[in-house]
């Protein structure tokens, strides 16, 4: 009950969050594709030497599946992407949830920065922390890339597991309006704008996807709450029914020793 409380208003956050997400996506697509190279946000580095993945979990457990699954997923993906980054000890990882922290950890991954009990007061300035403390250190040629992993809410029993790169800014052709062709007319620049309107974007990403994987939690410890309280009552019924089958059998072995016992004194 207490997570299904949770889940409407998680739910209704995510619900308002996605449509300014995707026009903000859809704006940076159309400027990106139309900018120079030399903005700092859009440098891309083939061989990715460097990498920072940011890990949304949860701090508590009790939720079913929503941490195994991601947390095998994500190990999946490094194992594929970044074996030999992991290998040399180049892939950093920023950890948001004791879940993601203990586990990572435990399995000798490089943790560089924790936040457990991020979800205690969950707010957009903690999110956009985060986000401008790693965008500060691409800026800085500290990462050649940063990726972001987590649940991606899509109903109460299920979820997607998501990992995209978002440093640098790579918007592919799905994600721009390939329709509009109007010719717009920008002030003051196409370059002054972009390089405002980048910093928003990815906080706006990042805060997306703690509310997705916020609304996600809610919804796998409602449906893991509701499947432990059936399997309580039927493992109640069943043992109700044992219960009931030996006070019978110790009621029947009662009679037939009295029956037994007047018959023998009859006789």
């Amino acid at each position: 009950m207490v997570a299904a409380a949770r889940l409407k208003k998680a739910q209704d956050r995510v619900v308002a969050t996605r449509p300014y997400a995707s026009a903000i996506t859809r704006v940076i697509g159309k400027l990106a594709s139309e900018a120079s190279s030399d903005n700092p946000y859009l440098r891309n580095n083939p061989s990715h030497d460097r990498v920072l993945l940011i890990i949304v979990g949860s701090d508590r457990g009790l939720c079913g599946g929503f941490n195994t699954n991601l947390f095998r997923f994500i190990e999946d993906r490094i194992r594929d992407q970044f074996s030999e980054q992991q290998k040399n000890g180049t892939l950093d990882l920023v950890c948001i949830g004791r879940k993601s922290f203990d586990h990572f950890r435990k399995r000798g991954y490089k943790v560089k920065r924790s936040h457990i009990g991020f979800f205690d007061k969950l707010n957009f300035d903690a999110a956009a922390s985060v986000m401008r403390t790693a965008t500060a250190e691409f800026l800085n040629g500290e990462y050649d890339a940063v990726h972001l992993a987590f649940n991606e809410f899509k109903s109460v029993i299920s979820q997607n597991r998501i990992m995209n790169q978002i440093l640098p800014v790579n918007v592919s052709e799905n994600d721009t309006d390939v329709s509009d062709d109007i010719d717009y007319i920008f002030e003051p620049s196409k370059k002054a704008i972009l390089e405002s309107i980048i910093p928003l974007h990815l906080n706006t990403q990042m805060w997306k996807a703690v509310l997705e994987s916020n609304a996600s939690e809610q919804g796998s410890r409602m449906a893991a709450m509701d499947n432990a309280t059936e399997n309580a009552s039927e493992i109640m019924r069943q043992l109700k029914l044992k219960y009931n089958q030996a006070r019978q059998a110790a009621i029947t072995t009662e009679i037939s020793e009295i029956v037994s016992g007047a018959e023998a004194l009859s006789n």
